[in-house]
């Protein structure tokens, strides 16, 4: 019998005055069997980076064909893919392909420091690919706030963001390492 995915709900304010952007998300996230808090919490993040009225959670772990997130025009054609990890270049060039901007999110520490050393040229020859990696002190931090029900704040200003749950705020550290 397969494990079935936990489900998770965050009801996720974003005050984002680098982008004027002010809305509330009701988001229902389930979680693979397979899949830590620590990268739940990072597409958590992702998505109130890119926050959008059309952003929405893909089959991500599920299915090699779709992202983590995506925002998607009217006509079917994909806007913006978000991958989190450490995804192969096949992977990279295919998402380049299908996708006007693809940013891909790392959030492992060291492990994604050796990933990058090796698909940083892979990187370097799209033009559309954004990779920014997360600190994994701020991944931790957001880990160890996780419950299944959960109300959390997103504020962005002047470059620097911070997430705030309950009486927490975790300063929200981004290295980007390729734009």
């Amino acid at each position: 019998m397969a494990l079935k995915s936990t489900v998770f709900k965050v009801e996720l304010q974003i005050s984002d005055m680098d982008r004027h952007y002010y809305q509330t998300h009701a988001l229902t996230i389930a979680r693979h069997p397979s899949e830590t808090d620590e990268r739940m919490m990072a597409r958590v993040l992702a998505f109130a980076l890119n926050a959008d009225d059309a952003l929405a959670f893909g089959k991500g772990l599920s299915a090699d064909d779709e992202p983590d997130l995506w925002r998607k025009e009217l006509t079917g054609e994909v806007d913006l893919w978000i991958e989190l990890g450490q995804p192969d270049e096949p992977a990279i060039r295919r998402a380049a392909g299908r996708a006007r901007r693809v940013v891909i999110y790392t959030y492992s520490g060291r492990s994604a420091d050796v990933w990058w050393k090796k698909t940083a040229p892979a990187v370097a020859r799209t033009k559309n690919v954004t990779v920014v990696d997360i600190d994994q002190g701020t991944v931790e931090a957001l880990a160890a706030l996780t419950e299944r029900t959960m109300q959390m704040q997103f504020i962005v200003q002047d470059g620097h963001a911070q997430a705030i749950v309950g009486d927490t705020i975790v300063p929200i550290e981004l290295h980007f390492l390729a734009a």
